[in-house]
């Protein structure tokens, strides 16, 4: 006799009967020793089992082990190219201030000038019709305050990817969320405008009054990173189906949410009014080798990396929650203090 211990979706034919085949069984028998024989084949399978299961959870250790390597190369040398950059915009923003104090000056002297020369001659009427004397000396400022905005964002986002670089090399440290969720939109902001098939994505924010958390800074910041990137990616998918149905005027929302939960917990909600994740999905969000059919892409990593930092290394929790009509919600969790 031949002892089989398989499902029935294993066994398909006569062909695959080698392969099944768990023990050899002469008769006659006892049949203590068959049952013996029975439940050693079992504790075999149920090993294997258990030998398959760990294979798989060391490869996905691997992976994460591979994936935060990367990330750490990654973050050191964009923190090398960004300090690189820091230092002309520095100097460009420093100079621009007194670029836009000489022109004020140079501006109101010109005016005096206009003033006190009551009967110019031809030549200089000339030149003031030529050069539209009245755009240039309005136009003058605002270019140079446009400027200094825009070198003055420059440094904000250099300044945000350093701290994101500086923050993930260090260890347990006292943290501002709302700093770090102000440093991930500031990264995240190309993102935010209007594009082809969607319109611009509107940022609501509702920080509470929070204390600094005990945690790793660097490695929360990627949690949130993540999380509200996979927000975008599904009001972009939201925006392409519902800009289907005319009835429908979608305008993109993402909502930051922070509070007090306890003495012992803060909470921070990141929600979208976009389609809701359906069950299937919902199930799996959070399994590194999952792909959302919601997405398109791998919503794999990040939010699987994103549920490996605030559940096992900081002792939190995260959750997705979704509602027809309410959108989508994730909620993080994390004990104010490390133990």
């Amino acid at each position: 006799y031949f002892m089989l211990l398989a499902t029935p979706e294993q066994f398909n034919g006569p062909t695959e009967l080698d392969e099944l085949i768990d023990d050899v069984v002469l008769k006659p028998i006892v049949k203590q020793e068959l049952l013996g024989r029975v439940r050693a084949g079992l504790r075999s399978q149920s090993l294997k089992i258990e030998l398959e299961r760990s294979q798989q959870e060391l490869q996905l250790a691997r992976e994460r082990m591979l994936s935060r390597e990367k990330m750490s190369n990654l973050g050191e040398l964009v923190s090398g190219i960004a300090h690189e950059i820091n230092n002309p915009i520095t100097f460009i923003y420093s100079n621009l201030t007194h670029v836009q104090t000489y022109a004020a000056d140079l501006i109101e002297l010109l005016r005096l000038y206009q003033k006190q020369l009551l009967n110019p001659s031809p030549e200089i009427l000339e030149k003031q019709q030529d050069m539209d004397v009245e755009f240039v000396l309005d136009d003058l400022l605002k270019i140079v305050n446009s400027m200094r905005t825009g070198s003055d964002r420059i440094r904000q986002m250099i300044l945000s990817v350093q701290d994101f670089a500086r923050n993930d090399r260090s260890g347990w440290q006292l943290f501002d969320i709302s700093d770090g969720l102000e440093n991930t939109l500031l990264l995240l902001q190309h993102r935010l405008p209007a594009r082809e098939g969607r319109r611009d994505i509107k940022v609501i924010k509702d920080y509470g009054n929070l204390p600094q958390i005990e945690c790793y800074a660097g490695l929360l910041n990627q949690a949130f990173l993540n999380t509200i990137n996979y927000a975008i990616d599904t009001l972009e998918i939201s925006s392409q189906e519902l800009a289907q149905s005319k009835s429908v005027n979608f305008r993109p929302v993402i909502q930051i949410r922070t509070q007090v939960v306890d003495s012992q917990r803060i909470s921070i909600e990141i929600s979208d009014n976009g389609i809701p994740i359906n069950e299937d999905i919902k199930a799996q969000i959070f399994d590194p080798i999952f792909m959302s059919k919601t997405t398109g892409e791998g919503s794999g990593l990040g939010l699987a990396l994103s549920y490996l930092i605030v559940v096992e290394q900081h002792k939190g929790e995260l959750k997705c929650f979704s509602e027809p009509d309410q959108g989508n919600k994730f909620r993080i969790e994390i004990p104010r203090r490390h133990t």
